[in-house]
C-alpha cells in the first residue's frame, strides 16, 4: 500500500472510531509503529488529525480561510482558467451520452462547447446551467427539482435525491470548493454536500473541475475521498506538490 493511500485510510478510520492507539493502527495496517508515528506526524502537520497521548484523536476540521462567496460573485475569479478548464472538460463529452453537470462557475464554462453534440442528454440541478443550455434545442435537458439555494442558483433536498434514484449517467462533471489529497473533496454547505454525494452515486465516471486555488483546502463537510475520482481537470498554476500527491492517488490530472 502506498503511503498516501494508507494515510487517507487512516484518516477515515479515525473519523469512524474517534480515537485509536499507535499499536492498534500498526496492527490494522500491518506496518511498524515507527511508520504509523511518521504517518501521524505528517497528518497532524497538515491539520487532518489531532495527536493524542499514545495515539490519535478524531481530526479537527479545518475550515477554508473564508466562506466561498455566492456563485455570481465568483464568476469573475480565475475567469480565464475556468474557461480553459470548461473547454477541456467538454472534450470528454461524446455524442449520445447522458451526463450530469453540477452547479458552479467552472462547470458552466463547459456549455458553449457542447452545442455541436448530437443526442446529448444533460441532467442538472443548477439554474445557471439550465439557462446556458436553453439556446440549444438539440440537447435534452433534465432539470431536477428541489428547494432553491439562492446564493448558488441550485435546487437541493429530498426531491433532488429522489429523482436521481431513477436516473443514471455516463459521466458527472462537478466542481469543488476544497480539494485535499488526504481528505478528498469537501464543501461548506450540508445540503450541497449531500446533493453532490447523490449525484456521484448516479454516474459511472466522475470528473472534477477546479482551478488551482481550490487545492490544499478542507471545508466543513466531507463529500468524498479521492478514491473513485477518475479525473481532475485544473489549470497550469497547480503546485508541483499537489500534482505529485494526486498522482500518488492514481487520479488522472489534466492541465488546461
Amino acid at each position: 500500500m502506498l503511503n498516501a493511500e494508507r494515510r487517507q485510510q487512516l484518516v477515515e478510520l479515525v473519523e469512524q472510531r474517534n480515537s485509536l492507539t499507535v499499536a492498534e493502527l500498526s496492527a490494522h495496517f500491518k506496518v511498524s509503529t515507527a511508520t504509523i508515528r511518521r504517518d501521524l506526524s505528517h497528518l497532524n502537520q497538515r491539520g487532518m488529525i489531532e495527536r493524542a497521548h499514545g495515539g490519535v484523536a478524531r481530526r479537527v476540521r479545518v475550515a477554508t480561510e473564508t466562506p466561498e462567496p455566492p456563485l455570481l460573485n465568483r464568476a469573475s475569479l480565475q475567469s480565464e482558467e475556468k474557461r480553459r478548464i470548461g473547454k477541456a472538460a467538454a472534450a470528454h463529452v461524446h455524442d449520445a451520452e447522458t451526463i450530469i453537470i453540477s452547479s458552479g462557475t467552472t462547470t458552466g464554462e463547459m456549455v458553449p462547447h457542447l452545442a455541436c453534440r448530437s443526442g446529448l442528454t444533460v441532467i442538472t440541478n443548477a439554474l445557471n446551467i439550465v439557462l446556458a443550455l436553453a439556446p440549444f434545442p438539440n440537447i435534452t435537458v433534465i432539470v431536477l427539482g428541489g428547494v432553491l439555494r439562492h446564493s448558488e442558483l441550485t435546487v437541493l433536498g429530498s426531491l433532488t435525491e429522489d429523482a436521481m434514484e431513477n436516473l443514471r449517467a455516463d459521466k458527472l462533471f462537478m466542481g469543488s470548493p476544497a480539494i485535499h489529497v488526504d481528505y478528498g473533496l469537501s464543501a461548506e454547505n450540508l445540503a450541497e454536500a449531500a446533493n453532490d454525494k447523490t449525484l456521484m452515486k448516479s454516474a459511472r465516471e466522475i470528473v472534477v473541475l477546479a482551478d488551482h486555488t481550490k487545492f490544499g483546502r478542507v471545508a466543513m463537510v466531507r463529500v468524498s475521498p479521492l478514491k473513485g475520482i477518475r479525473r481532475i481537470i485544473t489549470d497550469t498554476e497547480i503546485s508541483t506538490d499537489d500534482a505529485r500527491l494526486l498522482a500518488e492517488h492514481d487520479v488522472t490530472l489534466e492541465l488546461a
